[in-house]
This record gives structure tokens, sequence and C-alpha cells, in this order.
């Protein structure tokens, strides 16, 4: 039964620099002057974690989990938001800052998002013409890259269906994908098996309850002599102590099942080629920009889940007693469909960090990624160009568990053990558990390749339709730190991308934790400092503060 809560956990996210330099940074002596705005946050005093950790004793609510990960360090390890927005009051004007947000397409109709989209200002809309010759024809609120496709196979299942033995990546690719389609066509069956099972039970219980969804307390109020229903009872006991309700059960049977069908039909289907047939776009031919079209929410609504709750973290419309709260709140997202249901083509990334850096965005959120990079180095010079142009770019680290400073994985910044730029950020993702289990289990790491944590589990945030919903992975956690650097961005305008990379490190917080990183059993415990290259978790507060320093010492 653990294996299967195991295998449960993993489908739920499938669907999905030091100490030091802070303490010294907030050690320094402040010339205050004058009490202006800028000095009086900047004397202000940090955030700590404090001495005794807080302790869930009670189950925690939907409710706050809903706004865990902007709380401050007495209660959850959120980023301490709204004393971020205390300290800011004081400074009477902001600026918009444009956050490029390259996923799965964003709802731009959606309730608490529709009033924070970017419109481009030189672009007549639905006039066929590209006006600001950008060479994107009437991308009014940015660029769709992948036109109607959805799904896309993996980029290994590419490369090994290429054939080309010549390339280095080709037998690890074809070694990977054998070990993948052998787990996923395994897993598809042990879920359609326990699925039957689950339906002939459930069938018995609704009849013997007399209603259509229960929960463990109403089984076991069951009192049989009867030994198959005994068994049902037993089953399904041990399965909704941990999931909840009947129904919940069958949605995650029916979730996991989706994701093995999905996965053999497309990710790892050899005969499955969606780009020639349907975007008739050749992936290896950089030159050529303007495919796609102007649908920045895609062919399916319900497929721009992911980049709708992306871009609901960064700014969903704030104090407007709707949904939720973003983190940013002067904020216009520039939607760039770019990210398949599979893996994404680096000819696609490449060319949407270069359209959002081109467009005006300051900030760019990267939720994706990938083990195979056919195009790397073309990435790496989108990557360099956004910093030339002094665009900050935050990044998901992944879902998969690993030290990516051994195993890595793309979009990243790091070529042969070197940074290659200063503008890309690499983000864990935090659990809502100030304890051992305070990095979420399924969260990449890395001392060199990981720079800060953020919160990533349970993250209640924008769904397309005018929904709402809990996702979780690294991909909720990019964009809290993402929002956060707009917010520097837009109230701290003389700090260049690189700087506010610097403030986002150097302020957060050090939990004197050590931490089970993992999700096998024989899982180890590591320092929670030695996880990521700032040894942090993301603290909006101190971040204001030492904004506020380096802004005010660059005025001088």
């Amino acid at each position: 039964m653990h294996q299967l809560f195991f295998r449960l956990n993993r489908i739920n996210i499938l669907q999905m620099n030091i100490r030091k330099p802070f303490l010294l940074a907030f050690s320094g002596a402040i010339l205050v002057g004058c009490a202006s705005p800028l000095s009086k946050i900047a004397s202000a005093s940090p955030d700590v974690v404090p001495d005794m950790l807080p302790k869930q004793t009670e189950k925690i609510s939907d409710d706050q989990l809903k706004v865990w990960p902007h709380k401050d360090l007495t209660s959850f390890p959120g980023i301490g938001l709204s004393g971020a927005y205390e300290l800011l009051k004081g400074i009477k004007t902001s600026n918009k800052v444009v956050v490029g947000v390259i996923d799965s397409g964003v709802d731009i109709n959606h309730e608490d998002l529709k009033n924070v989209i970017w419109v481009n200002p030189n672009e007549i809309p639905n006039n066929n013409i590209d006006d600001d010759k950008n060479g994107y024809v009437d991308d009014i609120h940015g660029w769709n890259f992948l036109g109607d496709i959805n799904q896309e196979n993996m980029e290994l299942t590419r490369i090994y269906k290429s054939g080309d033995k010549g390339n280095p990546d080709y037998q690890r690719a074809k070694t990977e994908y054998e070990k993948q389609y052998e787990e996923a066509f395994a897993e598809k069956e042990y879920f359609e098996q326990l699925n039957q099972m689950v339906l002939s039970a459930d069938d018995i219980l609704k009849k013997e309850l007399k209603k259509d969804k229960y929960t463990s307390d109403d089984v076991a109020k069951i009192q049989t002599t009867d030994n198959m229903l005994a068994q049902y009872v037993e089953f399904m006991q041990q399965l909704l102590e941990r999931v909840g309700d009947s129904e919940a059960i069958k949605e995650e049977l029916k979730g996991a099942l989706n994701h093995y069908s999905t996965k053999l039909n497309y990710y790892l289907n050899l005969e499955f080629s969606p780009r020639k047939d349907i975007l008739k776009d050749d992936e290896n031919d950089f030159s050529k920009i303007g495919y796609g079209n102007n649908n920045v929410i895609g062919p399916d609504l319900e497929g721009s889940l992911h980049g709708t709750h992306v871009a609901g973290i960064i700014s969903a419309q704030r104090a407007n007693n709707v949904g939720m709260d973003g983190v940013a709140d002067n904020v216009a997202i520039m939607a760039v469909r770019a990210v398949p249901d599979g893996d994404e083509y680096d000819k696609d990334i490449a060319l949407a960090i270069r359209y959002a850096v081109d467009n005006g965005a300051k900030v760019i959120n990267t939720s994706f990624g990938k083990g195979f990079s056919p195009h790397k180095d073309k990435v790496y010079e989108a990557i360099k160009y956004a910093a030339s142009k002094d665009v900050l770019i935050v990044n998901a680290a992944g879902n998969d568990s690993k030290d990516i400073d051994v195993e890595q994985t793309y979009p990243n910044d790091e070529v042969e053990l070197k940074e290659i730029s200063d503008n890309f950020l690499t983000v864990g993702a935090l659990n809502y558990e100030f304890n051992d289990k305070l990095i979420a289990s399924f969260s990449n790491y890395g001392k060199r390749n990981v720079d800060v944590f953020a919160p990533g589990v349970k993250i209640w945030a924008t769904a397309p339709g005018n929904s709402y919903k809990f996702l979780q992975g690294t991909s909720m956690a990019s964009p809290e730190v993402a929002g956060l650097a707009a917010l520097i961005r837009s109230y701290f305008p003389n700090l260049t991308a690189s700087q506010v990379k610097k403030v986002i490190m150097q302020s957060g917080v050090t939990p004197k934790l050590q931490v089970y990183v993992g999700e096998t059993e024989d899982r180890k415990k590591v320092d929670f400092s030695e996880l990521s290259s700032a040894g942090t978790m993301v603290n909006a507060r101190n971040a204001v503060i030492l904004a506020a320093k380096m802004s005010q010492g660059k005025k001088k």
C-alpha cells in the first residue's frame, strides 16, 4: 500500500550565494541622513528563522493552505509577503514591470488575470498586419509558438526515433526510452487492475452505506461477518485514511491512468509527430520565426492550466476581493506559449526568450525542464541575450528528486562548471511543514545549480475558466520568486537583473535544520544550507530591505 501512495504522489507532481553575504549585507552601516522612504526601509530589522520552529499540531485547513506561501516565519515557511508590502507603503510610486510567462498558455480572460495581461502598444488587433515589424502578426498579448499543438513527444523519444547513432546523446536516449516505456506500460497495467478493484469495492460499499460518497469514518462503522465485505472494508479503509473520501480515490486513479495513457500515446509514441503534421515547422531551422499564432490560451482552454496557475502566482490581481492575491502588484503578464504536454523544443524556448526580451519583459519565468537538449547552445545564447538586455530569468529546478549538480536538467546556465551569465535564478520547492520535511520530496536540489528554495507544495492559484486549484511542483515555486523579482524591479527600478538576483539570494533565511531529500524509503537527511547555492529560502521582507540598501547606495 505504501508503494501505491508513492506512485500516486509522483503522478500529482508529473501532472506537473551563501548565508555569509546575507549577513554582511545586513550588518553594513547605514547612512541615514534625512529619513527618506528608502533609508527607513533599509534600517528595518530583517526577519530571522525563530529558534523554536513553529509546529502544526492540528490538521491544516484548506483555508490556511490557500495562503501559506505568503505567510511569515512565525507560522509557516512562507515568504513574508505582508511584511514586504508594509515596508513598501513609504514608496509612493512603482513602475509597471512586464513578466514573460513562457509556459503552456495563459487564460487571459480569467477574472483574476484579465486586468494584469500585457497589451502590445505597437500592434493593432486583428488587422493581419505585423504593425510593429517584430516578425509576429497581431501579437496583442504575446505569442503561441506551438500553434494548435497540445501533446508532444519527450525529447528522448525524438532523439531515439531520429536513428542518428552519431548523436552523442543517442545511446543514452535509447536506454532511457526503453526504460521509461517498460515502466509506463507496467504502471498503466497496475493502475488499471487497482482501478477495477476500487470500482468493485466501491459498488458494494455504496450499497451497504446507502450513499454515493463516503469517508474512512463511514466505513469504520460497518460491522459484518461476510468475509468478502470485510475484505472490501479493509482494502478501502487503507485508501480512505490517506486520500480522504471515495470520490477523491477515484479521481486520483483517473489521474494516474490518464498520465500513463498520455505517456504511452504521446510522450513515448514513435509514430507521433505533431510538429511536422500540424505546425509544419523545422525545429532545426532557427532562422525561421513567426510560425504559430497569436492565440496565447492555446487550442484547448484546459491545456492552459499550468501557465494560468503560474501567472496567478506571480500577479493575480491583488486586493480585488476575487480569488487570490498574486505576489506582485504592478505587473503585466506577457503570455508566451511554448511548452506542450510533453517536452518543449529548444527552438521554441530560445525564440520565446528572445521574443519576451525584445517586447519589454524585465522578468521571465520558465517553469519547465527536460533531461536532453539537442540545441542547448541556442538556448544559452538566448539566456545571454536576455542578460545583455538586463532581463532576469527565474527557472524551476525540476521535480525528479535528484541532485542536478550530478544529473543536469535543461534549461540551465552552467557550461563546463561555469555560469554563462548572472541573470538566471533556479528555484527548488519547499513544503509547508517547518521540520525535516521542509524540502518538497519531489524537488531537485544542488549546491551549484539550485540557487534558492520557495513554497511549492499545495499552492492555490488561478485555473482556466475563472476557477482556482491546488497544484504543486517547482513550477509553482519559481513564480513565487518571479513575482518577488517583479516586485523589486517595480519599486527599485535602478537595480539591474544581476543585482535583483543577488538581493533574492542574499536576503533569504537559513533554518538550522537537517532535512530529507528525495522520495525513496532510504532517503537521507542533509543540512538545509547544503541544498542550494545560497543555502536559503526566499524572504520577501528581507529582500525589500536589502533592495532598499542597494538602491540607496546606487543613488549616492
